[in-house]
């Protein structure tokens, strides 16, 4: 199997517990349309590495992660990335609510996420989208249908599979092996 690409950023970042990898992290930033005026909260900060790749390109990451050993893992991933000016990692469990309004997206990457759709909806601005990022479909559907039951619109499930290449002078092939599925990833859109 051929090792995976990673950008120059989160080459710089520890890996402590699973992280979301450049292909979905890729989708999370193109369907958000996440930029340099946007407020980011993101909850299950984990290892960091997709606040540290918001923060890359958002103007502040909220990343709320309740275990303190992923917090200082996720604050040093952040130092070593270069974005710890625009990456704040709060030591708070999200299931017990968001402080922030007026954000443009929140991304969920934790168990039970869809018990923090709720919360996720009253911090988002208008327009402000939601992702969930869920290894199961049975998570991706309750996830959903929490979606659904809080209100928000446009709510869609993708997964984001990328496949590798042999290249060589007899012939360029599919590899045999490689990382397809990593997670579902849902996106909602509050009216």
């Amino acid at each position: 199997m051929i090792p995976l690409f990673f950008p120059e950023i989160l080459r710089k970042c520890k890996r402590g517990p699973q992280v979301v990898l450049p292909k979905d992290i890729g989708v999370i930033l193109a369907y958000s349309g996440a930029g340099k005026n946007s407020l980011v909260i993101d909850a299950g900060a984990g290892s960091g590495w997709l606040a540290v790749a918001l923060g890359n390109v958002a103007k502040k990451v909220i990343s709320y992660e309740w275990r303190e050993e992923f917090a200082e893992l996720a604050e040093k991933n952040a130092k070593r990335a270069g974005v710890s000016e625009s990456v704040e990692i709060k030591r708070k469990n999200v299931f017990d609510g968001i402080d922030e309004t007026d954000a443009d997206l929140v991304t969920l990457d934790l168990a039970d996420s869809d018990k923090v759709v709720p919360h996720a909806h009253k911090a988002l601005r208008k327009g402000g989208m939601v992702f969930g990022y869920l290894p199961h479909v049975e998570q991706a559907r309750e996830f959903y249908e929490a979606c659904e039951a809080a209100g928000f619109a446009e709510i869609h499930m993708v997964e984001s599979i990328v496949r590798d290449y042999l290249v060589r002078t007899a012939g360029v092939r599919p590899e045999n092996t490689g990382l397809t599925h990593t997670a579902y990833i849902v996106f909602a859109v509050k009216k």
